[in-house]
């Protein structure tokens, strides 16, 4: 499906981001993986890159490097991101203007270096992650849901403006996914064992999400079987968004 064409998917060093770019490369994809540590690819379909959605500077330089190593850039995955606990009480400005310029400033650093590439392409796409955390109020998430929907909404806008240039823009929004990132939060609760239970009692299918589970949704999304979708938003929460099932017992 993806014969051919070049993928950059940030924050793929692990966790989705990893998921992504094992499932690119399986479908036939190359892929340029920005990370703040990348790691050593023995894989020649694979080009690893230090970049940092931060800094501007390291991500035109990684777009320069992945088309000169691969020929282009066709698809762009915006996934790096961090992660936020609390209320609207619980952290400091720095906290608030650190986390939103990761989340969010970092998706439109990124693809305003993919633009150039992407402009270029026949089978144009971008995929954002954002979070089933941007329509559904959960409890001491407000800096990170409000950074996820900003992603949500910038979404639609990158789409609106890029339509018209064949560029299609979308995003996936996942529950609580079982990675790495995940494991850390966990690891602060009093009881992690009972934390992780109670995330996944909270979704309705009764486990968390999978990595590959929301790589498989970000690469439908950015397929060309995809052509007809753009300004849309994909749940892959187990049915967390969408049901309202009666209380168990």
């Amino acid at each position: 499906m993806f014969d051919g064409l070049v993928a950059v998917v940030t924050g793929g060093g692990s966790g989705i981001g990893r998921a992504c770019v094992e499932a690119l490369v399986a479908d036939g994809a190359r892929v340029g993986v920005f990370d703040l540590d990348p790691g050593a690819p023995d894989d020649p379909r694979v080009h690893g890159v230090r970049a940092d959605v931060a800094d501007r500077a390291s991500l035109i330089a990684g777009m320069e490097s992945v088309a000169e190593a691969f020929g282009g850039v066709d698809i762009l995955i915006n996934n790096a991101g961090i992660s936020a606990v609390g209320t609207v009480e619980d952290n400091d400005d720095a906290e608030w203007a650190r986390v939103l310029d990761v989340n969010v400033t970092g998706v439109t650093r990124t693809t305003a270096a993919a633009l150039p590439y992407l402009r270029r392409s026949e089978a144009a796409a971008i995929v954002n992650v954002s979070s089933i955390a941007a329509g559904a109020g959960l409890p001491k998430r407000a800096l990170y849901s409000a950074s996820k929907g900003a992603v949500h909404a910038l979404t639609l806008a990158m789409a609106a403006d890029l339509v018209g240039e064949g560029i299609r823009v979308n995003c996936v929004a996942p529950g609580t996914v079982d990675t790495p990132w995940v494991a850390r939060l966990l690891a602060k609760a009093d009881d992690p064992q009972a934390e992780k239970r109670r995330l996944a009692a909270r979704q309705p299918t009764g486990r968390l999400v999978t990595a590959q589970e929301v790589a498989a949704a970000v690469l439908y999304l950015a397929s060309p079987a995809a052509g007809a979708v753009t300004g849309m938003s994909l749940a892959v929460d187990g049915g967390m968004s969408g049901l309202r099932l009666p209380a168990r017992g």
